[in-house]
Order: structure tokens, then sequence, then C-alpha cells
């Protein structure tokens, strides 16, 4: 499948700023698409029954997070990036990590955030098509960077089969 198109058209409108990405059941089977949304590589993914939509590649050293396990920290979903297992958010895009206090005895590790280092995209399921929205939130995301870095102006759509 190509960037700008997907197999397949929208049955649906797409909502107000928001773009097609695929039929609902095309990512489903797949796991995971990315696909360039105005220049922008973007990630989306099903799990659990719910759609993510977030920066292809990581903030830390632009890993291709499409190959990254989904896994639950502390309560919160995250995809670890395959490269230097970094643990972002799914929700926010927060990169979780895990600290001692050397003054506590014993230390008891505690789940901390560094911030939103990910930019995270909506998701939106009309009737059979999703489509994102994306997250235009004034200010620098650190995964922005790899949106210029990385692009090569002819990136493919991809499928990344689930695990």
């Amino acid at each position: 499948m190509s960037d700008e198109s997907s197999s397949s058209s929208p049955a649906s409108p797409a909502p107000p700023s928001s773009h097609f990405i695929a039929k609902k059941d095309e990512i489903i089977r797949a796991g995971r698409v990315t696909k360039l949304v105005n220049g922008r590589e973007v990630l989306v993914l099903h799990h659990d029954g719910v759609f993510h939509a977030l920066d292809m590649r990581c903030y830390h050293s632009g890993g291709l997070l499409q190959y990254g396990d989904i896994e639950e920290f502390n309560g919160r979903l995250c995809i670890v990036c395959p490269w230097h297992k970094y643990k972002i958010t799914l929700a926010e895009g927060e990169n979780l990590y895990q600290a001692v206090d050397p003054k506590e005895k014993p230390p008891k590790p505690k789940w901390l955030s560094k911030g939103v280092k990910q930019r995270v995209h909506r998701a939106i399921e009309v009737e059979e098509d999703v489509f994102v929205r994306l997250n235009d939130a004034p200010g620098r995301i650190e995964s922005d960077a790899y949106q210029t870095q990385h692009r090569a102006g002819k990136s493919q759509e991809k499928t990344t089969p689930k695990k």
C-alpha cells in the first residue's frame, strides 16, 4: 500500500481535520500500520479493542516503534522501543522509567515520568474506517525532530504482523 492512499477508500466522510488511514479490519488484521500523513510518519495500532496513533519514530534515537512490544507498566499501556527499551505511554506519549530512592530502606523501585516526549495523535473510528487527526499542539515535542531527519519523501505505508 502507498502512503498517500490505502488499498481501499473510506466509506464514510472524514471528520474535520482528519486523514483516512485504512479500514478498521485492515488495521486489526495487520495489528499496526504506518502511513505518511501531511509529511508526518504516523504509526496506527490496534490493541485490546482500541486504536492508537503516534509518531512512528521514537523520540530518543529514531527507533521504529512499529516493531515495539506493547506492555503495561504501573497500570499504563506503553509501547517499548525496540532499540533502547524506552517505555512510551500510548495515551499521552510520556516516557516512563523506574527509579529508586537510595535513602529508602529497603529501596523500592517506583515508576516515574520524564514528561511528554512522543507526539500522540487522535485515532478516530467512523463506521468501518479509521482516521487520524494530527496533534498540532503548539510547542516542540522531542519526537518532532525525527519527522525531518528520517523522511525520505517516498516512505511506504507498511503493515506489521501481530506478535
